[in-house]
């Protein structure tokens, strides 16, 4: 099982970042996927979900309105868009995936950075 991230960098604030997550090992259709971030001192919190067909996603109220996620089963890849970044979505960015009732599989990160 793997989960790969890739996408992410510096960026002002202001700015756009795409991240995408790439899936292999496993079904991807049959299992939702995640956005999840952590901050240095910080827990790591939940950013966006999308469920395994795509009909159900959800954002936190911090990045709504500006992230967002979307899935291809075709591709097995889940993406997220982030636009109108500040300086608090700083962060590394994980991927998982999750399927009913407690498989979870975890990517390593990837590092996003707004600054001027």
């Amino acid at each position: 099982v793997q989960l790969v991230e890739s996408g992410g960098g510096l960026v002002q604030p202001g700015g756009s970042l795409r991240l995408s997550c790439t899936a292999s090992g496993f079904t991807f259709s049959s299992y939702a996927m995640s956005w999840y971030r952590q901050a240095p001192g910080k827990e790591r919190e939940l950013v966006a979900t999308i469920s395994s067909d795509g009909g159900s996603i959800n954002y936190p109220n911090s990045v709504k309105g500006r992230f967002t996620i979307s899935r291809d089963n075709t591709k097995s890849t889940v993406t997220l868009q982030m636009n109108s970044l500040k300086s608090e979505d700083t962060a590394v960015y994980y991927c998982k995936a999750y399927r009913f009732p407690q498989t979870n599989y975890w990517g390593q990160g990837t590092r996003v950075t707004v600054s001027s």
